[in-house]
């Protein structure tokens, strides 16, 4: 499956730059989410080095037989129903797994949005695991997990500086005009 999954990003002109994270558990920015595609070249891009990263989908897609297959790449189901907390849901699945690359969008949408979340931030403090700053660069194409983040305790000014280094990197999304780094 790697070799396959390598072929097909070279055959759709994509660049891997680098390789997934060196720790077991960690946070994996992804960065702009702005096509159902980002999550196709992401899957492609783990699978290609052997390894698997994780995202949280609706409880509700894990019905046979769909569910069988959003577990095997990597989908991790999540209630978010009236008052269920993702946040705490997401940090008591990070507790119980040996091992964990969860790849979050702080954009929280594929639509235009200025307001990024800091729900990665709380999840990073509360469980110790590290933040990656990674993106898939629809310009460029490329792909990376990118490097460690240092969070401060400010998380607002954690997400001005994670906008400021997209900004620097000039990251593109597949829909340009759906991404944007002000604040």
């Amino acid at each position: 499956m790697k070799g396959f999954c390598r072929f097909l990003l070279k055959l759709m002109g994509w660049t891997v730059v680098g390789e997934p994270a060196p720790v077991n558990k960690c946070i994996i920015i992804g960065v702009p989410h702005t096509s159902a595609w980002d999550f196709v070249i992401s899957w492609l891009f783990y699978t290609s080095k052997g390894a698997v990263a994780n995202i949280l989908i609706k409880k509700e897609f894990f019905f046979w037989p769909i569910g069988y297959f959003i577990r095997k790449m990597g989908g991790l189901p999540i209630d978010r129903s009236k008052g269920a907390n993702v946040i705490r849901q997401t940090i008591q699945l990070i507790n119980k797994r040996e091992r964990i690359h969860l790849a979050l969008t702080p954009e929280g949408t594929r639509s235009l949005n200025k307001r990024w979340k800091a729900g990665f931030h709380i999840i990073s403090k509360e469980t110790g695991i590290p933040v990656y700053l990674g993106y898939f660069d629809w310009g460029r194409k490329e792909i990376s997990v990118g490097e460690p983040f240092e969070l401060s305790d400010n998380a607002q000014d954690d997400i001005k500086r994670m906008k400021d280094f997209y900004r620097e990197k000039g990251i593109k999304g597949k829909f340009p005009e759906l991404f944007t780094t002000d604040y």
